[in-house]
């Protein structure tokens, strides 16, 4: 696969249409900065983007990836698998956000485990200090690992379900 040649493919069909980087965006339910990368070469849009891309500007899956159009016609053999490589990829994209839900109700749990030994005077005996440093820590790991992933994952994951939401209505 040709990041570039898939790039500029996209611009021309987007051209075609006689849109706009920013009306593409809309539709797409991304920013234009997306776009310009796409169209760009710098990156490659998700699977599901690529499907809704084909799907919108009426090509077949195979020609985005490729970056060129043909005249045969995409099988329907070939686009059902398609379809059920995307929606694996969804399912591990769910799957993957309800373990992170459950890694921040867990810090949740130690936040309030550390508040009420803190508030009750109890991090003075020996046995609960241990417990409330320990419950701290996993505060602070779970903060930490949060910040990570939704700096960048999480913005992607709503979206990626609005547009999994809107795809199957």
């Amino acid at each position: 696969m040709n990041q570039k040649k898939i790039g500029q493919f996209l611009k021309e069909l987007r051209k075609e249409k006689g849109i706009t980087q920013e009306q593409l965006a809309e539709i797409l339910g991304v920013t234009n900065r997306s776009i310009s990368r796409w169209e760009n070469g710098v990156n490659m849009p998700d699977f599901d983007f690529i499907m809704e891309i084909a799907k919108y500007f009426n090509v077949g899956i195979d020609e985005l990836l490729d970056g060129e159009r043909r005249t045969d016609i995409l099988d329907k053999k070939t686009e059902e698998t398609f379809i059920k490589v995307a929606d694996y990829s969804s399912n591990d994209k769910i799957n993957f956000s309800k373990r992170l839900g459950y890694i921040f109700i867990a810090g949740l749990i130690a936040l309030i485990i550390y508040i009420i030994l803190e508030i009750q005077g109890l991090t003075e005996i020996k046995i609960y200090d241990d417990i409330a440093s320990f419950m701290l820590g996993l505060v602070c790991g779970v903060l930490i690992l949060g910040i990570i992933y939704t700096s960048r994952y999480m913005i992607k994951i709503r979206a990626f379900k609005v547009r999994l939401l809107n795809r199957n209505k």
